[in-house]
């Protein structure tokens, strides 16, 4: 009988490493951008309650609402006549907000005024838009994909 030792040869393990890596880099680009899509779907769909937790508080505690929008830091504030209160939201890393309509940095809600026109869109880092958008006749956000504009 020979003295013959179990194990892997140098060979034997670089071939491995190499297939793993291989299937990594295939496998990479699909997973980030399918990160990149939650954080965008996660994003809209917070901005979505945001805007209306502030109809909702504005109609329900008749009080007037100012929403804030800021578009460098990525964040929107609700802050109320009621002392002390303050609600924010941060958008993920890699979320941006594109556009506001009406452009403005504030909006106030009045109880039992009209709903004000809100559109805020929201962009990811593959350049893939949301829009979320308030509708003033029944006063609830909605969601909708934008599709890229043609040059």
């Amino acid at each position: 009988m020979r003295d013959r030792r179990a194990g892997v040869t140098l060979m034997e393990m670089l071939i491995v490493v190499a297939l793993i890596a291989l299937m990594v880099g295939v496998s990479f680009p699909s997973i980030t951008s399918g990160v990149d899509s939650l954080r965008l779907m996660s994003a809209t769909d917070a901005v979505a309650s945001f805007l209306n937790s502030a109809l909702t508080r504005a109609d329900r505690r008749q009080q007037v609402m100012e929403i804030t929008f800021d578009t460098k830091g990525g964040k929107l504030e609700l802050r109320s006549t009621e002392p002390g209160f303050l609600r924010e939201v941060q958008l993920p890393d890699g979320i941006a907000i594109t556009k506001l309509d009406p452009d403005t940095k504030s909006i106030f809600l009045y109880p039992g005024g009209t709903v004000p026109r809100i559109s805020v869109e929201l962009e990811n880092r593959r350049q893939v838009r949301r829009r979320v958008r308030v509708d003033p006749i029944t006063g609830v956000p909605q969601i909708e994909q934008v599709e890229k504009e043609s040059k």
